[in-house]
Order: structure tokens, then sequence, then C-alpha cells
């Protein structure tokens, strides 16, 4: 794999732990599930994400928690932004901050 570097033949493994908090915590795993690897464990507790991550090599652990870290920085992005676009309550929903006049003879 690339960033994985010279493999050891000692045979330990390399470990991180990510834990971050959100306002929408199980939204922000669910967006990031799909990339999720075999090397990694995610698990929701309340409004924290915690992404344990276990390489054979330095290099490979490196480049796993950066990959993990911009797509979560993304996706809490692109809640956050979700959240403050939301239709008003008192509306029943029905409200957009999309234009939906079609009428292109303008």
């Amino acid at each position: 794999m690339s960033g994985d570097g010279p493999r050891t033949d000692d045979g330990a493994t390399r470990t991180a732990t990510v834990r971050t908090t959100h306002v929408d915590a199980a939204l922000v795993a669910a967006a990031l599930a799909p990339d999720d690897t075999e090397s990694m464990a995610t698990r929701v507790d309340g409004d924290a994400i915690e992404c344990v991550v276990e390489r054979s090599t330095t290099g490979g652990l490196r480049s796993t928690v950066d990959d993990y870290v911009v797509n979560l920085r993304v996706a809490d992005r692109l809640v956050e932004r979700a959240r403050t676009h939301r239709a008003p309550a008192d509306d029943g929903g029905r409200s957009s901050d999309t234009n939906t006049d079609t009428n292109t003879n303008t």
C-alpha cells in the first residue's frame, strides 16, 4: 500500500485513537462510513466519535489517520452547513432556500 513504507518483522502494530465531538456525531460518522477501512474501528458515543486505527507501519498509520481527519473535517463542515440551511420548523418544512421559479422567459 502507498504510504506504508518498509515493513518491519517485529509483528508490532501501531495504533492511534482519534476522538472528536460534534453537534450531530451520528450523522458525521455515517457520512464517513463509506471510507472506513479494515484497519479502522469507529463508534459513536453521544456527541463523540471515536476512531481507532491500527496499522503495521508508522507511515501507514500516519497516512490513514491523515486521510480520516481530512474526511472528518469535510463531513463535519457539511453537516454544520446543512443545519444552517434547513427550513424553519414553523412552516411544516415546506419552505426551501432554492429558487423554484422555472420561468426562463425573463
